[in-house]
């Protein structure tokens, strides 16, 4: 089966389909480590839920139903390399509200993906991976732009050899 990703230069990648934003999501998570933190931006509708379902559905297994914390705000999964926590903070009033969340511990002990990272303020993690997702104008596809600390260098070149 042929990839359909494309890399060029800067970290990012082009995906064709939907189905594509998830298979990404499943690449990112084959090179995710506990304590791993994504923050997963971009407009409404623009993916970050298919992306964190492929992500999700790699380490916890393709049936797990994965749905969007847009009401709960959180909602975590088992896998083997530890709890994922996936965050949605569009609904947030305060910076304040995501302590009562989990995200402390959830940044300690587990793998976390937060969609609306601009709404953490001062609780913003130190070293993410950001992950900026936007559609074409077309709607249906995708490109993803990966950018992080020198920590993540190695990892997102193994990324780029998986997904090329």
């Amino acid at each position: 089966m042929t990839n359909t990703f494309s890399v060029p230069e800067h970290g990012t990648f082009a995906l064709p389909t939907e189905a594509d934003t998830a298979k990404f999501g499943a690449a990112l998570a084959k090179v995710s480590q506990p304590g791993d933190i994504f923050l997963l931006k971009g407009s409404l509708g623009a993916g970050k839920t298919t992306f964190a379902r492929g992500f999700i559905q790699y380490l916890a297994g393709a049936d797990e139903e994965v749905v969007s914390p847009t009401f709960t705000l959180v909602q975590t999964y088992e896998s083997a390399r530890g709890v994922i926590w996936h965050f949605d903070l569009y609904r947030i009033d305060e910076p304040d509200d995501v302590l009562e969340l989990g995200l402390e511990e959830a940044q300690i002990e587990g793998i976390s993906l937060i969609e609306w990272p601009e709404r953490l303020g001062p609780y913003a993690p130190r070293t993410p991976l950001e992950i900026e997702i936007s559609s074409a104008s077309d709607g249906a596809s995708r490109q993803i732009r990966l950018s992080g600390e020198e920590k993540w260098r190695d990892r997102l070149i193994d990324l780029a050899s998986r997904v090329c």
